[in-house]
């Protein structure tokens, strides 16, 4: 038994069954077992590859576009160029020596990374040497100023409460005691935040909630709207309502049981990003659009060719491999999801 299940289990011993948010917390963010907190958990070494980790052609037309937004805008003589979660620091990365082409941008950026885990900052540091990055653990310390933010992979990682409609109302999925280890448990509960679903929904389906997601949205928008410049890309994987259960567990770049291996396995859930967009507040919220379209209508393909030129052999196996990971309906193209805030007096951003 490892020592985060000891402590799992005392708690649900001691305090009744735990909301699904509250163990995915946890196993995630526990200060002495949790997943984040212990582990860089990316790459071939890790449990997972994110799109920066794939093609470089991500992270520079998000650069581009970044660029191209705060100028459209007027550029801004002094902003907050922000990631939330930046893995490894690769998209920044990328971002700033494609978006260096534009001048004035990269002198006019302050460059601030929310970041939780001391593991990932550490690598972070090495990746951004040069740019002069500062932390901060939640978005609310951003400093003030017009924000331009992008949040890749980030929102999947947040937890979230799981419902059951049941005739009168809701159930809520819990995680119990089920003999030596852990089980799903429900329980009756009081949900009027999900009045609304009420017409959507029949007895057996289940809906997830993240109030995490939809805070953090409302604090981007305020901040949009309170300085009239700047943009939030957002880009994970969901849809525009959560309908099933859609909590999974990777290890080692394979699906396991969401409670088998707690602290040892990345936890994630899909994005709701009809709950994010309506969270917004006072900014505007550019149309949905699929990973694979919106990179194409940035030119990823024209990118493609123009290194493909000079590459042979497997290295142009995998670079063409990683193009089509990016943008295919069938790979990465429509699972995953763009979703642009910008405030309400400016023009919608590129690519939406």
């Amino acid at each position: 038994m490892t020592g985060l299940v000891a402590r799992l289990k005392a708690r649900i011993a001691a305090e009744g069954p735990m909301r699904m948010d509250a163990y995915m917390a946890a196993c995630l963010t526990d200060p002495d077992h949790g997943y984040y907190v212990t582990r860089d958990p990316l790459g071939a070494g890790g449990d997972f590859i994110t799109a920066p980790e794939i093609s470089q052609m991500f992270g520079e037309l998000i650069g581009l576009w970044l660029a191209q937004v705060w100028t459209d805008q007027g550029a801004p003589g002094r902003f907050v160029l922000a990631e939330l979660g930046p893995g490894r620091g690769t998209l920044m990365a990328d971002a700033l020596r494609a978006a260096a082409r534009v001048p004035g941008f990269a002198e006019a950026a302050q460059l601030v990374l929310v970041e939780a885990s001391p593991a990932l900052t550490a690598v972070q540091a090495e990746t951004l040497r040069g740019h002069g990055p500062r932390w901060v653990e939640r978005v609310e310390a951003l400093p003030e100023g017009p924000l331009y933010l992008v949040a890749n992979e980030f929102f999947d990682a947040l937890p979230v409460r799981q419902f059951i409609r049941v005739e009168e109302g809701w159930h809520e999925r819990c995680v119990g005691l089920e003999g030596d280890g852990l089980g799903l448990a429900t329980r009756p509960v009081e949900a009027p935040e999900l009045a609304y679903r009420l017409g959507d929904t029949a007895p057996g389906d289940l809906v997830e909630t993240c109030a995490a997601a939809a805070a953090i949205a409302g604090e981007i928008g305020a901040r949009l709207a309170r300085h009239r410049a700047g943009v939030a890309l957002i880009v994970d994987y969901g849809e525009v309502l959560s309908k099933g259960d859609t909590v999974q567990a990777v290890q080692a770049h394979a699906p396991v049981g969401v409670l088998d291996t707690p602290g040892e396995a990345d936890l994630t859930a899909h994005v709701d990003f009809g709950a994010l967009a309506a969270a917004r507040g006072p900014a505007e919220a550019a149309p949905l659009t699929p990973q694979g379209v919106w990179l194409e209508r940035l030119g990823i393909t024209a990118r493609a060719q123009a290194l493909a030129a000079r590459l042979e052999g497997e290295a142009l196996s995998q670079h063409i491999a990683a193009h089509r990971r990016l943008t295919h309906p069938e790979e990465m193209g429509r699972l995953f999801k763009c979703l642009a805030l910008h405030p309400s007096n400016t023009a919608t951003p590129p690519g939406f």
